[in-house]
């Protein structure tokens, strides 16, 4: 009896067995079914978004990941570097390939259509409506359409405030989408998963090490060479003081080491996209990263959490009232596309191609090259309300403005800006318009106040006036020295971000 029961224990014991098995089975179907249904679905949904765009997908930008990776530790250039490394600081070659792979997970993104298109977008588009009404004006899309299919396309952009790559990626989804180079304060979760799904590279912004900067240049190349459209902010950081900052040429120097080779210069097109606000989120902490650097005490961690959380409780207390009100224009005009090949054969044509020059010599070539490229963008960049009214402001040597005096600078301002050939949005307004206008945002951030037909420029307010002016005012022809005379703020002189 005694075996017999035991022969019924453990046969219990194999069913038991078997059902847990098959449950277990049963629920690995269901999950792989699940994923299998949910990339299928998300696939159908992207493709869907695509043609609704009707936006230009570089092929490559879909490859996976790990073919990537592949590609680069095969790379002689980078086993070059590898060994070098190793051999300077006397560690094994397989140590260092393990930092090689270390640096090109943390660079190589992970393009997904559906984050981009669904998403990406949709978060955009209701992030950027909630603070601004956005405005795209490409300046000659015809020259767009002329460009060849496989062209290399690369946008250069001013920096003004750490949503610039949402506005120019939301401004141009329906064009193409653009893969950014990233700095190292986006990497936080969840910024950086966000980030690389929308197909961005992060990189490590004064890290001096050979060696990373092998794996990443030629991770660059590599994608430059595929015809992955990228977007560049060659100023290397947000402009503190408004202006723009000198170029950086690290990034743009990686990009065009791919015309080295036969057939590549003839493709490679640059195109200078100018970025404006009526409100930089930023300001004020700029500013005061400004103010810190001349000298300035710098404000505890506990003072700065307070800031924000002042701004968030605000926010979300006029919008909760309904008393929510948008931070006026956030602009983004696009320039004409730029040819490298004339360039590199006007270079040539002296004797000396680019790449046959030393280091430093070519350097020197391509820091000429973004200065003009900086002089392009300067160009484009579009003049909105409140950067209008402050240029005007900046032109009276006094803190109380007559309104019939601003008034009339204001359109004599604007006619200026216009003659020079700048980006002025909605230029049809009448001057009184585009004062009110400025004038909600200016009140809202305790910059002016009226006093029966006059208006006084607070004491705090002159630093932002000074910072929304020196945006324009190398456009404003005649009235930029006097622009100039009134800035407030000392010249941003700090190592990008």
């Amino acid at each position: 009896a005694g075996a017999a029961a035991g022969r019924d224990d453990a046969a219990d014991a194999r069913d038991g067995q078997a059902v847990l098995m098959l449950r277990v089975a049963i629920a690995v179907a269901l999950a792989a079914a699940s994923l299998w249904l949910w990339r299928r679905w998300t696939a159908r949904v992207a493709r869907r978004a695509l043609l609704r765009f009707r936006a230009r997908i570089d092929r490559f930008k879909l490859t996976g990941k790990r073919y990537i990776v592949q590609s680069l530790l095969a790379d002689e250039r980078i086993a070059d570097a590898v060994r070098a490394h190793a051999d300077e600081h006397g560690v094994e070659r397989a140590q260092v390939w393990r930092r090689v792979e270390r640096y090109l997970d943390e660079i190589v993104p992970s393009f997904n259509l559906f984050m981009y298109y669904q998403f990406g977008y949709a978060v955009s588009k209701a992030a950027l409506g909630l603070f601004y009404k956005t405005s795209l004006r490409i300046r000659d899309p015809k020259a767009f359409e002329a460009l060849p299919r496989e062209s290399i396309v690369i946008y250069v952009m001013n920096h003004r405030s750490n949503a610039d790559y949402v506005l120019a990626s939301y401004g141009l989804a329906g064009q193409v989408a653009i893969s950014y180079a990233v700095g190292e304060w986006a990497r936080v979760f969840p910024l950086e998963y966000l980030f690389k799904a929308f197909g961005s590279y992060f990189i490590r912004r004064r890290y001096r090490e050979p060696l990373y900067h092998s794996v990443l240049e030629r991770y660059v190349q590599l994608i430059t060479r595929n015809g992955v459209t990228q977007g560049l902010f060659p100023e290397g950081g947000l402009s503190r003081d408004g202006r723009l900052r000198p170029a950086k040429i690290g990034m743009l120097d990686y990009m065009l080491g791919t015309a080295r080779e036969p057939g590549f210069a003839e493709r490679m097109y640059i195109v200078p996209v100018g970025l404006n606000y009526d409100r930089v989120l930023e300001d004020r902490s700029l500013l005061r990263e400004l103010r810190v650097a001349e000298g300035a005490r710098a404000p505890s961690r506990w003072a700065q959490f307070r800031e924000t959380l002042g701004f968030a409780v605000g926010s979300f207390g006029r919008l909760g009232s309904g008393r929510w009100k948008r931070y006026g224009r956030a602009a983004v005009i696009v320039g004409e596309p730029i040819p490298v090949a004339p360039w590199l054969d006007a270079l040539a044509a002296e004797g000396r191609p680019l790449f046959t020059r030393e280091r430093h010599e070519r350097l020197a070539e391509v820091q000429r090259f973004c200065d003009a490229l900086m002089q392009r963008i300067g160009a484009v960049i579009p003049v909105t309300a409140v950067p209008l009214v402050c240029a005007a402001l900046q032109t009276f040597d006094r803190e109380i403005v007559e309104e019939r005096a601003l008034l009339a600078r204001i359109e004599e301002l604007r006619d200026t800006l216009l003659a020079q050939g700048a980006e002025v949005v909605e230029p049809q307004r009448e001057a009184a318009e585009t004062f009110e206008r400025a004038y909600r945002m200016l009140r809202m951030r305790r910059v002016l106040h009226r006093e029966g037909e006059s208006f006084v420029i607070l004491p705090r307010g002159r630093e932002l006036i000074s910072y929304y002016a020196n945006g324009i005012a190398h456009l404003c022809g005649a009235y930029e020295q006097r622009v100039r005379a009134q800035d407030a703020l000392p010249v941003d002189t700090l190592v990008g971000m």
